[in-house]
């Protein structure tokens, strides 16, 4: 079909809704993916795997399982941490009971479904409650799910700490136990997630969730189906969001306990969502990245000054300062660091315009 160009902008519905409409967009998004395959594992060390990338990348794809059900859908929800140990312990009970499953990608997806079908089950009373009431409903499945984990030990094979480890982890014969060969798989594992989420956000499914986002009576008259696309909402986050915990578990942490997932974990997840911008797959990697680096940097900071603190001061500052700054945020830009990005790049103009 043919259509006319207006500076940035197409004349027709698929042009715009293209997953990277704007050329520079598409670079951009390009380079930065290069960089991180290639360019990356050659200057990068262990400690910014362990401590930077891996922890990055999987919160991200979290934020992003989030971002579907609270940015797209509108449903608030405060049980992403239980979501994630769902799939954490789902994964860890397919690889040691079915040893034939032994392969990272299996159990991922495997943490995923269980993950899923956990969220459409706390999902059904989306229903007939919103806002705060639904808020507090997930946070009621996080406090069952974190007390499920703790006392049926079957889950946890028995252990009498209640703390589970895995050993050697593969896929598909590709060994995966350094910190490179880790950061590579699971950055393979967000590029491809990243994508999937960004088709289904700007198709039908994704219109159908914001259609009842933005107002779910009005949605409801016009043909849209609210428990469907509700469920669907909770299922497709939940998935990712499984998916992120099973990741945290075998590729980040080795050996966990209940606690590595509890309510502070959510809020964490929440803090992302709300910092990067609610609706915006960029956001959800902004909001990570603000979420990991600000702790590591204000924890750092009196030593570049040459001031000396306690570590018990310097961990309630740390608090103190990082809870200042998300307020700050928060004020100065509601819609988060993604539009702070969109509008940088319109001031900027960077690059010429396509002709």
């Amino acid at each position: 079909m043919l259509y006319r160009e207006a500076g940035q902008f197409k004349t027709t519905y698929g042009a715009d809704q293209q997953i990277f409409p704007i050329l520079q967009d598409r670079i951009f998004v390009l380079a930065v993916i290069a960089a991180a395959l290639l360019v990356v594992p050659l200057f990068a060390s262990q400690y910014l795997y362990t401590e930077i990338l891996i922890p990055f990348l999987i919160l991200s794809l979290a934020a992003i399982g989030l971002n579907i059900l609270v940015g797209y859908c509108g449903q608030v929800s405060l049980g992403t941490g239980g979501f994630m140990a769902v799939g954490a312990y789902a994964a860890y009970n397919l690889w040691l009971r079915v040893p034939e499953a032994n392969n990272l990608i299996v159990v991922f997806l495997f943490g995923g479904l269980m993950s899923a079908a956990v969220g459409i089950l706390f999902g059904i009373p989306s229903l007939r409650i919103k806002g705060f009431y639904l808020a507090v409903a997930t946070l009621a499945s996080q406090f069952f799910l974190d007390w499920l984990f703790a006392r049926v030990k079957w889950l946890t094979n028995y252990t009498p700490s209640g703390s589970v480890a895995v050993g050697d982890t593969s896929a598909f014969g590709w060994k995966i136990d350094t910190p490179m060969e880790r950061y590579l798989f699971i950055l393979a594992f967000v590029v491809v997630a990243t994508v999937v989420a960004k088709n289904l956000v700007r198709g039908h499914i994704g219109r159908s969730w914001m259609a009842i986002r933005d107002m779910d009576i009005a949605a409801e008259i016009i043909g849209f189906r609210p428990l469907r696309t509700k469920l669907t909402a909770f299922a497709v986050s939940s998935f990712f969001i499984g998916i992120a915990g099973a990741m945290w578990a075998f590729l980040r942490l080795g050996a966990w306990e209940p606690l590595a997932f509890d309510i502070n974990r959510s809020f964490q997840i929440l803090f992302m969502v709300i910092i990067g911008g609610l609706g915006s797959l960029l956001g959800s990697f902004l909001g990570a990245a603000f979420i990991v680096l600000t702790p590591i940097v204000l924890n750092q900071l009196p030593g570049w000054f040459g001031v000396k603190m306690s570590t018990a001061l310097l961990s309630h500052l740390e608090f103190m300062v990082f809870g200042a700054m998300i307020v700050f945020f928060l004020i100065v830009e509601p819609h988060g660091l993604a539009r702070l990005w969109a509008i940088a790049k319109e001031k900027l103009r960077l690059w010429p315009f396509p002709h």
